[in-house]
């Protein structure tokens, strides 16, 4: 399997019995919430970015752990749909040690938050800011977990993310012309002096 990144949802995950069948309900990810990876970059994550990928054969784990398998979208014991929050998310909890654990682990409030890994296929950066803003259009998605910690972890494939693009932006000035790169790079300057004049005057 592909190395994924990580990334946690904000709205929890809780517990729900009916007629003896435990399901678990909560939310991976939320739609437009600027979140903060390591300091790196703010990320979003676009309505829409899941929609293919919920019709492929995603996992529900226990804190991403591969060998602890608690649903599944190809046997129905998991499901996923987006609506106008994020990815939502319905997972039948088994009668395994696994799931008897976490069953009670929600119930308790230990774990109390969803996580997703997933590739990104579609995303676009913009550094006109003090920070990066990327904004994820489409993934691939693997799994989604209930965790106790809904960490944004594995930055690395971001950062390298970002890197690719600042090259290709660069190779892509190169090959314009010098005087209208020149112009942009002067009106970019421009804003981030005035977002930091802003700034500087609002806090005195």
């Amino acid at each position: 399997m592909k190395k994924i990144e990580k990334r946690g949802g904000t709205l929890g995950v809780e517990t729900r019995a009916e007629d003896e069948k435990r399901t678990l309900v909560g939310y991976a990810a939320v739609f437009d919430a600027s979140a903060d990876i390591g300091g790196w970059w703010i990320e979003r994550i676009a309505p829409g970015a899941f929609a293919e990928a919920i019709a492929g054969d995603v996992r529900a784990l226990v804190d991403h752990d591969a060998g602890r398998v608690i649903g599944r979208t190809k046997s129905g014991t998991l499901r996923l749909s987006e609506d106008s929050r994020g990815l939502a998310v319905e997972v039948d909890v088994p009668d395994t040690t696994d799931g008897n654990d976490l069953w009670t682990l929600v119930e308790r409030g230990d774990i109390s938050g969803m996580s997703f890994g997933f590739a990104v296929k579609h995303d676009e950066w913009d550094e006109t800011g003090e920070m990066p803003i990327r904004t994820i259009h489409k993934v691939e998605l693997y799994e989604v977990s209930a965790v106790a910690w809904p960490a944004y972890d594995d930055t690395e494939l971001g950062k390298r993310s970002l890197q690719e693009w600042r090259d290709a932006r660069s190779s892509n000035e190169e090959n314009t012309d010098p005087a209208a790169a020149s112009v942009s790079r002067a009106a970019q300057r421009a804003r981030l002096k005035m977002d930091l004049d802003l700034r500087v005057r609002s806090t005195r």
